[in-house]
């Protein structure tokens, strides 16, 4: 693991020109916890995770908030969003939406039974915002540019219909994990896929990125399915270049105990960053989490990742 990039007892939040030590009030990963993820290790492993962090999460009914299940957005079958609500909020919150990841070709916003990824539209109901939860077409049915399309899609639907959900269309922040992440980077930085009002975004998160730069990895079942088998098109295709260009603004997380690929995508994505015109970004690493650890404690007593978002969400930046 790179040494500029290795985290023991803090998490570091790149802003400005520097890197910034979080606090270490903030709250941590349990070392019950952090045990049980070390012994998975450095691999994608969804269902072992979630055994460890489901005891831990709201079981429905949840008090005190409203939920609306499958709402269209665009005209396919996985065109639709979940959208929750606290009752009684006043006045326009900002939204958060959700889009989670599978490879490109499988995953679901809410698995039967699962606690996820309605935890992440919960802690954001009850910390000001409105949650959403994007559904979206898959590889290899819907290969390239069908996610971005889909994210376009869904954010100029809750833009449209803030007013009804209590939302500040201006204020719509678009979160990625893992493939999530990969369509968020794509629709970030490609804005051939904004609408005619632009990108709808007041800015993006980034969680565990595979790829920013797909002709510096091998192909796999999902990215052939989903980018296409022809090489020469991963450059035009990848979210590199133009996240140096955009002025959308964004942050990066990845988890100190992501596959080692995906860590140094996110190395290298910052350090390109910091070294461009562009100017460095809020990036941190979340010590002691996997690929999913990061995802599924979000509504738990580990706020490492959501208190880094909650600043973003205010700052801007």
């Amino acid at each position: 693991m790179p040494h500029s990039f290795r985290l023991h007892t803090a998490v570091l939040a790149l802003a400005g020109a520097g890197f910034l030590a979080c606090s270490q009030a903030m709250a941590q990963m349990p070392p019950d916890i952090a045990e049980k993820i070390a012994a998975i290790g450095r691999v994608v492993a969804p269902e072992k995770t979630a055994e460890i962090y489901t005891p831990l999460q709201e079981k429905e009914p949840y008090a005190g908030i409203k939920v609306a299940r499958d709402v269209k957005y665009g005209p396919d079958a996985r065109n639709i969003v979940d959208i929750f609500t606290a009752e009684g909020a006043t006045g326009a919150r900002p939204v958060l939406m959700f889009v989670h990841g599978g490879g490109l070709i499988r995953g679901n916003k809410r698995p039967p039974g699962s606690a996820f990824y309605d935890n992440i539209m919960l802690w954001a109901a009850r910390n000001g915002m409105v949650g959403v939860n994007v559904e979206y077409r898959l590889a290899t049915a819907h290969p390239w540019p069908a996610g971005a399309q889909d994210m376009g899609a869904a954010v100029r639907h809750i833009a449209e219909h803030a007013a009804g959900l209590g939302a500040d269309p201006a204020k719509i922040f678009l979160m990625g994990h893992s493939a999530g992440a990969s369509h968020v980077t794509t629709y970030v930085s490609h804005p051939e896929f904004h609408g005619p009002k632009g990108s709808g975004l007041a800015g993006a998160i980034f969680s565990s990125t595979p790829a920013f730069d797909l002709t510096s990895e091998p192909p796999n079942e999902g990215r052939t399915a989903y980018y296409g088998s022809d090489p020469s098109k991963y450059a035009e295709r990848s979210a590199a270049a133009g996240l140096i260009k955009t002025s959308i603004p964004f942050m990066m997380a990845v988890a100190e105990l992501d596959p080692p690929s995906i860590y140094d995508q996110n190395v290298r994505m910052k350090d390109v960053l910091c070294k461009s015109e562009h100017g460095c970004v809020r990036a941190i690493v979340l010590p002691k989490h996997s690929h999913m650890s990061a995802s599924y404690a979000i509504n738990t007593a580990d706020r490492l990742l959501t208190n880094q978002i909650l600043e973003f969400v205010k700052m801007g930046k």
